[in-house]
């Protein structure tokens, strides 16, 4: 009996810090809507050019981060209604990336829209310049799989499957699952046969 009721004080708590938090947090950011839940510890940089619509769920040890000049005030990272953030992933975006309603992304998934360049070994990393941005697109009823990596330019269209483990470096078209590093097509949707058909190979 104890025990019940120290797991239902110690999980009310939890709610009650991560509504506040929540609530904290979601001042920063550029739009929110109702419903967003944060779980603490989050990283991020630039929430005022990061919007999360309703229901958006975050869990903890997330990084989101958006780049820019202090006169680019645009949006970059857009998180679309009822999506969900497994815990270690990681959105950065110096040009956009934007999720649809209903995306869910596993634990330890990384999306990316740009690369940082190598060229002069005398300086440090960090402070080596951002190039090739391209925008990001991961369209609604998506599912990342866990460790899914996602490179610059790359557009997941909806009610697809990504596989754990894969590094997406080319775009997958609707209705698709996708597995490998790097990522390609296994699986289309017939929708004259309303089934799911193997695709076939290059």
């Amino acid at each position: 009996m104890i025990f019940r009721l120290l797991a239902r004080t110690f999980a009310f708590w939890t709610a009650l810090k991560r509504r506040i938090y929540s609530a904290i947090v979601t001042l920063f950011l550029a739009e929110t809507g109702k419903g967003v839940r944060i779980t603490p510890p989050f990283r991020f940089s630039n929430l005022n050019r990061v919007r999360f619509a309703k229901g958006v769920s975050l869990n903890a040890n997330c990084w989101i981060a958006a780049f820019g000049n202090d006169h680019d005030q645009t949006i970059k990272v857009s998180i679309g209604a009822n999506s969900g953030i497994g815990m270690g992933a990681t959105i950065l975006a110096a040009r956009s990336v934007i999720l649809e309603d209903h995306v869910l992304i596993a634990r330890n998934v990384s999306i990316f829209d740009h690369v940082q360049t190598r060229q002069n070994r005398s300086v440090c990393l960090h402070s080596e310049a951002i190039c090739d941005a391209a925008p990001v697109y991961i369209g609604q009823h998506t599912w990342l799989g866990q460790n899914v990596v996602v490179m610059p330019g790359v557009t997941i269209g909806r009610h697809c499957v990504v596989g754990a483990n894969s590094v997406v470096m080319n775009s997958v078209p609707d209705y698709s699952v996708a597995v490998g590093s790097p990522a390609r097509v296994v699986k289309r949707f017939d929708e004259a046969t309303s089934s799911w058909k193997k695709a076939p190979k290059d």
